[in-house]
């Protein structure tokens, strides 16, 4: 300022370590409040750090000193006060290094009334976390959604004429090991079911394997009202007499027989005079065989 003493217009600034904050840079620091000064009593501060997904925080402690027993340090795998602790330090040894496996982490400090320390330094670096195993190739489905990085989820789907077993959506879980919070799902061909669309496609339980011996299957096949429903046997080797097809013109085995089709026997298309059909196979050799029936309304 003007004068005959030259002097600042306001007191130098101080830069003051804070109690708590937010961290989204790839690599930072935090200081306890007021380091390297001692800490207040009676804090409660937490920092959290956000990473991109698909990495983790690896913390280093530079310096350490809190009131042994009584303030701490936590490091949470997450961005909640809830999420697990893997590290918990009071005293006066510096803390051993720590790999975090969540992209979001928590550090948490507390101080009670008495006794004031330096507290504490520390620096985090991001780094890359594996990802969880490839779901590929997933037979006879498709898998939706490419991430495989912890947090992120995919969605299985099965071609036409498969039913999914297990769960469809899976999640790459954190933990210092990637692993999927459920198994890998499968397709298979269902041994009959209820059937509600106006085309598809029923394969021999076990397709593309060959069927089991004593299968019992029936489908019921319900299209748009309005509409019958056409067959055509487009693979057939079902060895009769003992293994066989019986479709009826309805959904009950009492409504009218359109046929019993087997490898042996001319196979036309069957078609109904509703808009429901009903499908029984049957085995009873250890022969085995195969079939594949495509549905239409019409």
């Amino acid at each position: 300022m003007p004068g005959t003493v030259r002097r600042w217009n306001y007191p130098p600034p101080l830069c003051i370590a804070q109690c708590g904050g937010i961290q989204e840079e790839m690599e930072g620091m935090i200081l306890s409040p007021g380091f390297p000064g001692n800490y207040p009593s009676n804090s409660d501060c937490t920092w959290r750090i956000y990473l991109p997904v698909g990495y983790g925080a690896h913390v280093q402690f530079l310096n350490f000193s809190t009131e042994a027993n009584h303030d701490f340090l936590e490091i949470r795998n997450g961005p909640l006060d809830t999420s697990t602790v893997i590290g918990r330090f009071s005293g006066q040894d510096v803390p051993p290094s720590l790999l975090t496996t969540s992209h979001e982490t928590t550090v948490y400090f507390h101080s009670d009334h008495s006794q004031n320390k330096p507290g504490f330094r520390l620096e985090y670096q991001a780094y890359e976390l594996n990802e969880c195993l490839d779901p590929e190739p997933f037979r006879y489905g498709v898998v939706v959604g490419a991430g495989y990085n912890v947090g992120q989820s995919i969605a299985f789907e099965c071609l036409p004429g498969y039913q999914l077993m297990g769960h469809s959506i899976l999640t790459c879980e954190h933990g210092t090991t990637r692993n999927w919070d459920r198994p890998f799902p499968r397709c298979e061909v269902p041994c009959g079911g209820n059937i509600k669309s106006d085309n598809g496609t029923i394969f021999s339980p076990g397709y593309p394997e060959e069927y089991p011996t004593s299968a019992d299957c029936t489908w019921l096949i319900t299209v748009a009202t309005g509409l019958g429903v056409r067959l055509n046997f487009t693979l057939l080797q079902v060895h009769g007499p003992h293994d066989f097809i019986t479709v009826w013109d309805g959904p009950q085995e009492t409504a009218r027989k359109l046929g019993v089709f087997t490898d042996g026997e001319p196979n036309e298309p069957a078609s109904s005079t509703s808009n429901q059909i009903l499908v029984r196979f049957r085995s009873n050799t250890e022969k085995g065989g195969l079939f594949r029936i495509n549905y239409q309304g019409m």
